[in-house]
């Protein structure tokens, strides 16, 4: 999981993308200094929740006096109108960090809960739902994270970490054996060679050639079923392409290792939050 130094530039970049030049000007003109406040942040609905440490980090660099309390854990599954989280300090400041940490908690347990739905889905099944690329730039980092908190497991970082030969490399090199050729020639023993195969015979190709896994892409169940047989556990096989909560347990029943979804980061449908304040009242002057 990403530490507080990680995840610090893309909370601090969303603060100034609200703040603009520094200042809040409706809350600014509307507050005296002086007022504090308490709240919660209240679920609107069931869900898991993530992004705790983004919105804890949203109010600690706007203003560290602002106490955030976590009432639920990231990965806790909540009801609605559960509050996950307290705050207290300076009303200015939880009013202008509001939408900002709701951004992240909101886009980001969204992540966590439908991961969880697929997750759950999948069931008993061998196969662990990973994500992908398709990812909010900017947020992969927090979105690989809720991923995780949702019971997920991840896939590779960045185009620098592991080799994925999809379809488009493999016709301007030649060939699968071509492509193949070409990584191993210049990768490290370390670094994970995976292909991207979309019919059984591109699969017999790429199974006889030095790799590691074997992307089966929008495969039919049926030919998802006999590409399990074929590779009869020589390499991890991934299956990827419209995986929905309505079909993601028939592809995982056809025995594939890894389940892939750009849905659970590209499409999740945010988890409706928000901040209730429960009381204010005016400091005492010095």
């Amino acid at each position: 999981m990403p530490n507080d130094l990680l995840i610090e530039q893309i909370v601090r970049a969303a603060i100034l993308e609200d703040i603009g030049r520094g200042a809040d000007i409706t809350t600014d003109s509307i507050l005296s200094e002086q007022i504090v406040a308490r709240g919660s942040i209240i679920a609107r609905q069931r869900g898991v929740v993530a992004g705790q440490r983004a919105a804890r980090l949203t109010f600690a660099l706007l203003d560290p006096r602002v106490g955030y309390e976590i009432l639920a854990d990231d990965g806790a599954e909540i009801d609605a109108r559960a509050p996950i989280a307290r705050l207290s300090g300076p009303a200015r400041t939880i009013l202008t960090g509001e939408r900002t940490a709701l951004n992240f908690l909101s886009h980001l347990s969204g992540v966590a809960t439908a991961t969880r739905l697929l997750v759950e889905r999948i069931g008993s099944h061998r196969a662990r739902l990973v994500c992908t690329r398709k990812t909010t730039p900017g947020l992969r980092t927090l979105e690989r994270s809720a991923v995780v908190v949702g019971g997920g497991s991840l896939h590779r970082y960045g185009l620098d970490d592991a080799v994925l030969i999809k379809d488009n490399h493999i016709m301007l090199a030649g060939g699968v054996g071509a492509a193949i050729a070409a990584v191993r020639e210049k990768i490290g023993h370390t670094t994970t060679v995976e292909v991207e195969v979309d019919t059984l015979e591109q699969l017999r190709e790429a199974i006889e050639l030095p790799i590691d896994a074997l992307l089966l892409d929008n495969m039919p169940v049926e030919m998802l079923r006999q590409a399990v047989a074929i590779v009869a556990g020589r390499v991890l096989t991934e299956a990827s392409g419209a995986v929905t909560p309505e079909n993601v347990a028939s592809i995982a029943a056809t025995g594939v290792d890894l389940i892939s979804s750009g849905w659970i980061t590209h499409s999740a449908p945010a988890l409706d939050l928000g901040l209730d304040i429960e009381a204010t009242s005016e400091k005492r002057r010095a």
